[in-house]
């Protein structure tokens, strides 16, 4: 069959390159276009998958057309079941897990406010030591000042009252023991 007066397979082979750059311009150039809030809740409905679901049909409808005498209904039905189903593990398997990771390990200093740390540098009264902070990502060391103007020694607790130019204002930390 040859609809328009063209090939079914020249038509399978332009949308396999048509859908094939479409599918990596828009992984590449995703987030610049991205809209939040915009088909939330229809995962499936997600353009990688539409276009990876076309990209595989047309590739398969390609192969089939130039290498079986199957008619072309029965290559069209086939090419679109391997396209669902190959579109179905990518989903599961690869975009699902890829969309629950963790987006970054990059923390910001005011996610440091009310924080404990432990001096690792003594902090003098009127100049700069050192903080560790353990965190889910590791730890950071940042330089560190006291908030009440007081020298803190080396191992000591202190909490982060804030953080300004990069340096955080720390205060020692008293937990309370044997509370009961």
């Amino acid at each position: 069959m040859e609809p328009f007066s063209i090939p079914l397979e020249t038509i399978y082979l332009y949308g396999l390159i048509i859908s094939g750059v479409l599918t990596v311009g828009y992984v590449l150039f995703a987030d610049v276009f991205h809209f939040h809030g915009v088909g939330e809740g229809l995962d499936f409905l997600n353009p990688v998958l539409i276009f990876a679901f076309i990209t595989i049909l047309s590739a398969s409808g390609y192969l089939l057309e130039r290498l079986s005498s199957l008619h072309f209904f029965l290559i069209l039905g086939i090419s679109a079941v391997a396209a669902f189903i190959l579109v179905t593990l990518l989903n599961v398997f690869v975009l699902v897990p890829l969309s629950s990771a963790e987006e970054s390990l990059v923390y910001k200093e005011s996610d440091l406010h009310g924080r404990i740390g432990t001096v690792i540098t003594p902090i003098p009264s009127d100049g700069y030591g050192e903080v560790m902070i353990d965190s889910t990502s590791g730890r950071i060391a940042k330089p560190a000042t006291s908030f009440d103007g007081d020298s803190i020694p080396n191992g000591t607790s202190v909490l982060v009252v804030q953080v300004k130019d990069g340096v955080l204002e720390v205060t020692v930390h008293h937990q309370l023991e044997n509370f009961l």
